[in-house]
């Protein structure tokens, strides 16, 4: 990758408003045609271009809390209104409320509907049984997939995306390639949405190191294959040093990241601390489900060492 990119033979000229090159090989790993396929700056992009798509002001989203923070911020960008349906807590391991949703679509008539799985912060993954009955709802359904490469699930439902017409699927080369500061990501669109979606876009969205890096990742399966299992296994390795804190309770996850409650001291006063020994983590003081929270990066062995070491410090 890091050669591909010493190479760049064009950074003088625009890159392709299409992407066609990434799409194309988007395309044949993905098992579905590039034409409803669409790259953003991210996946964060594609997020907000559906809902200037979808949404009239006013229109309903429903969200499922605690989750990714983008889809309602995008929500009130574009004039809509979100609707929290919230996961029942730590106890049932942050299972969505389907029946709660079903009550909402019936209640609301949302546009869209926003799952994710495995969920940020918590790392849940959604249950196929619970995703069927949900596609049987008369709301168009976004299935963000960021983090599956790390989850254990089989297959992603990206293939489905041609068959279903309520169903929209995200991924993102962030994670499973690790190029978060190329943001490049990705998603299939029904084919009568991503005709919309194209006239939205704007044209030179994805930089032209950015489809080099992220073609690079795609012709080096081995890289990709590392990059997964690497950051699995320091996952465990991760949990456990955070198991054996006396303040902090990790909770399973099958994401690059591990959310953990804060017992018998404060969640800021504990991130404040870990800042001061070179450690950023991230803090929640809200939903209540996680309130008192703390989300840990899966990082190299190096740096959970040092964790390690700052949680006796502190």
């Amino acid at each position: 990758m890091n050669e591909a990119l010493g190479n760049l033979k064009f950074p003088h000229i625009y890159p392709d408003p299409e992407s066609r090159a990434l799409r194309a090989a988007l395309a044949e790993e993905c098992g579905v045609s590039s034409d409803c396929l669409l790259v953003g700056c991210g996946a964060d992009e594609l997020i907000d271009l559906l809902m200037r798509v979808i949404l009239d002001p006013g229109d309903v989203i429903i969200n499922t809390p605690p989750t990714f923070g983008m889809y309602a911020f995008d929500c009130a960008v574009n004039a809509g209104v979100v609707v929290d349906v919230p996961r029942f807590g730590p106890e049932e391991g942050f299972r969505m409320d389907v029946k709660g949703i079903k009550d909402a679509v019936a209640k609301h008539k949302p546009k869209l509907l926003f799952l994710t799985s495995p969920n940020n912060p918590d790392g849940s993954v959604l249950p196929d049984e619970d995703l069927e009955e949900l596609l049987k709802l008369p709301v168009l359904i976004v299935l963000d997939e960021a983090y599956i490469e790390f989850s254990g699930i089989a297959n992603s439902r990206i293939k489905e995306v041609e068959t279903r017409d309520n169903l929209i699927v995200l991924r993102t080369f962030s994670k499973r390639a690790a190029l978060a500061g190329m943001r490049v990501g990705y998603g299939a669109f029904p084919k009568g949405i991503v005709e919309f979606m194209w006239r939205a876009k704007q044209p030179y969205n994805v930089s032209v190191a950015a489809e080099v890096a992220a073609l690079a990742a795609l012709s080096n399966p081995k890289y990709l294959k590392d990059v997964k299992e690497k950051l699995v296994s320091e996952r465990d390795n991760l949990f456990n040093v955070l198991k054996e804190c006396p303040f902090l309770s990790p909770y399973p996850s099958a994401a690059n990241f591990i959310l953990c409650r804060v017992d018998g001291r404060d969640a800021l006063e504990v991130k404040d601390a870990l800042a001061k020994e070179g450690i950023c983590v991230r803090h929640y003081t809200k939903p209540a489900s996680i309130s008192g929270c703390v989300r840990v990066s899966v990082g190299r062995p190096d740096q959970t060492a040092l964790l390690k070491e700052a949680l006796t410090k502190i």
